[in-house]
């Protein structure tokens, strides 16, 4: 059996999952207003292993969510998850944040849009099929009344950002679903499942997030 700890800590919600076999045995999280991922992620991973029985000698990978997100909610996922790689001698997972977040929709037809917010009206986001295939790869972008329209498809919107999405984005087949707005260590249990059956590991020394740093860089007058 394959028992992998799942971390997401790209945005406010702290979460911590284990996974057997790509199904999630136990996750924990919360989402504060105030970053509090520094004081509750070892505390989570603790918790799930002393609860589960479960033991770090059991566990055969850490996965963590990659970016984009929080600078600093990402640094201090990545930092925890090579730091239980490099102690335990175990690989490494990198699942794409807006994957994670993609996971959450569940529909037979349309377009899922997974969005982070940055800043303003610019997001983070990513297109996926009904069917999770992903469409379009991550991007920086901004909103504008003109953004989607090339398409007549029904458009699901979900993340952190979607009641300033919803002031440009009105056409009548776009949904919002206001209630799916944090990435969590839950959907991740089967994403880094199938990248350890594929062998899809980082190297730990080198590993870092995918910031999109570039884009967040303002410009001085």
């Amino acid at each position: 059996m394959t028992y992998i700890i799942n971390i997401e800590t790209a945005t406010k919600n702290c979460s911590v999952s284990l996974a057997k076999d790509g199904i999630t045995v136990s996750c924990k999280e919360i989402a504060e207003q105030g970053y509090s991922h520094a004081e509750k992620l070892h505390v989570f991973i603790e918790e799930i292993l002393k609860e589960t029985g479960v033991t770090v000698r059991d566990l055969k990978a850490i996965a963590v969510s990659k970016g984009p997100g929080s600078y600093t909610g990402l640094r201090i996922g990545v930092s925890t998850a090579k730091g239980l790689c490099y102690s335990l001698g175990i690989p490494l997972i990198a699942i794409d944040t807006l994957q994670v977040l993609a996971q959450k929709v569940v529909i037979e037809n349309g377009l899922i849009v997974p969005m982070i917010d940055a800043r303003r009206m610019e997001v983070y986001s990513a297109v996926f099929h009904a069917n999770h295939t992903q469409l379009r790869e991550v991007q920086a972008e901004v909103l504008n009344e003109q953004s989607y329209n090339d398409t007549s498809e029904t458009i699901y919107f979900i993340g952190d950002c979607q009641e300033k999405c919803q002031t440009v984005l009105t056409k009548p087949n776009f949904v919002f679903l206001p209630k799916i707005v944090f990435p969590s260590a839950h959907e991740m249990s089967l994403l880094s499942f199938e990248k350890f059956k594929q062998n899809q590991f980082e190297d730990v020394a080198y590993f870092e997030p995918f910031y999109l740093k570039d884009f967040m860089l303002s410009k001085k007058p």
